[in-house]
């Protein structure tokens, strides 16, 4: 599990939904009292944007036309602890995923 935290529209759809899909995980882990330290330690969730990174997510999935009928689980947010890298991972995208990559090139020539 991870937050990638990059502008939506960089993230190809399998990358967007399973980010989306995330969301619900660490709020429901975070809810069930279960410990995200791991992930915390190695900067992969930031607790303070789980909900509005969220929203973000969906806005971009209903941008492309598909739907979202599920409700993020009400946790306790915590600080915002800003520890996620957006830059490192727009560059893991890049070796993960042709299809991210091809999105991130394709917005990086544009500008």
């Amino acid at each position: 599990m991870r937050q990638w935290n990059v502008d939506p529209k960089l993230l190809c759809k399998k990358h967007l939904l399973g980010e989306h899909v995330e969301c619900h995980m660490f709020a429901g882990t975070i809810k069930k009292g279960i410990s995200i330290d791991g992930y915390l330690l190695n900067k992969l969730v930031d607790i303070g944007t789980i909900k509005i990174r969220h929203d973000i997510l969906v806005e971009e999935m209903k941008k492309r036309g598909m739907n979202h009928k599920s409700e993020l689980t009400k946790f306790n947010e915590g600080k915002e602890m800003k520890t996620v890298d957006s830059k490192e991972n727009l560059k893991e995208l890049c070796k993960r995923c042709k299809d991210c990559k091809r999105r991130i090139e394709d917005e990086t020539s544009a500008h």
